[in-house]
């Protein structure tokens, strides 16, 4: 809908809602542009502290995404008006955690009385200008990243069935509950700033004495969540006007999704991506139908895709597995043509 919107003309507006990005960008001063996203939505888990974890982790992982730093956040909340306030404390609670976890500060907040319980955050991070890494770039010979496994969205749907192995439950929490803090750390300076290993490169940026700056080339970066692989994979590859291929056998899977795909429990957002960007892929006959459908399941709190440059892939993921991020090579970035993207075996 914004879209049929007329855009404001604003020079300092770095990436906006044209780019089908995840986080505004906004130039402050030669030397600082701010970060700016929102996410909220219905609880997706029984335990109310936890349902704030997840909330706080999908919400600050755009900014990541973006190549940022989150700096404070405000809490977005509806809740009924004969809730058990106790409940929304919970969720707060759980919020405030991962805020503070990502040294995010929590200044405040707005709440409407609402008969379904929502909540997230909008956050507000910080970025250099130049260091934008934006879902536009990805160059052909580029290596893609993978830093979580895929499924939360089916095991959620699970879940809400009351269906769920505690197993599935666990891995699925955990995915969503894990910041992308400590692999936007590495991909943006080289290191990892909370917590230092001996080992990482670090350079100065010209201009910069001290200030930590990549030492491998990643083209672009964007978060895995609501649109699904293929969908935000779609985006990517429109954005640089490249294709891309992914090979099924790489793709990292969480415990349990597979089961609740073959049980049918299949979230409406999957349906809806798979019924608008499916006819941009093409699958090798190999390929299996359970794996066909994950690429479409939408993800809370996903994982980055990272296009890097074939050089600096192998650096890469062995500095991320160094800051126990699960890293994995799932695909390649081709010149484009026809299919958009391609599924191998």
């Amino acid at each position: 809908m914004l879209g049929k919107l007329a855009r404001q003309q604003d020079p300092n507006v770095l990436v906006g809602f044209d780019r089908a990005d995840d986080a505004g960008v906004y130039l402050l001063t030669p030397e600082t542009a701010l970060v700016q996203t929102v996410d909220f939505f219905t609880p997706i888990v029984d335990d109310p502290y936890t349902f704030g974890q997840i909330a706080a982790t999908n919400a600050l992982s755009d900014v990541y995404a973006m190549g940022g730093k989150p700096l404070t956040s405000l809490a977005l909340v509806c809740f009924p008006e004969k809730g058990d306030l106790q409940i929304l404390e919970r969720i707060l609670a759980g919020g405030l955690s991962k805020m503070i976890e990502a040294g995010c500060t929590v200044v405040g907040g707005h709440s409407i009385r609402d008969e379904e319980t929502k909540f997230g955050y909008s956050v507000t991070g910080v970025v250099h200008p130049k260091r934008v890494l934006a879902n536009q770039g990805a160059q052909p010979g580029d290596r893609l990243l993978f830093t979580k496994a895929f499924g939360t969205g089916v095991i959620s749907t699970a879940i809400k069935k009351g269906v769920a192995k505690q197993e599935w439950i666990d891995a699925a929490v955990s995915s969503m509950t894990t910041l992308n803090k400590a692999a936007a750390e590495v991909i943006t300076t080289g290191r990892l700033v909370s917590g230092f290993r001996p080992g990482h490169a670090e350079r100065s940026s010209a201009g910069q004495p001290g200030a930590a700056v990549p030492t491998w080339s990643v083209h672009a970066l964007t978060d895995i969540t609501g649109f699904g692989l293929i969908g935000h994979a779609r985006e990517m590859a429109l954005a640089s006007n490249v294709s891309l291929v992914f090979q099924s056998a790489s793709i990292p899977v969480l415990e349990g999704a597979l089961d609740c795909i073959h049980a049918g429990h299949i979230p409406g957002g999957l349906k809806a991506n798979r019924d608008f960007a499916e006819c941009m892929v093409e699958y090798d006959p190999s390929v299996p139908a359970d794996i066909r459908t994950l690429l479409f399941d939408p993800q809370t709190a996903g994982g980055l895709l990272i296009s890097v440059s074939a050089e600096d892939a192998g650096p890469l993921t062995r500095a991320l597995q160094d800051a126990d991020v699960p890293v994995v090579e799932i695909g390649q970035v081709r010149l484009r043509t026809k299919p958009l993207i391609r599924i191998t075996s």
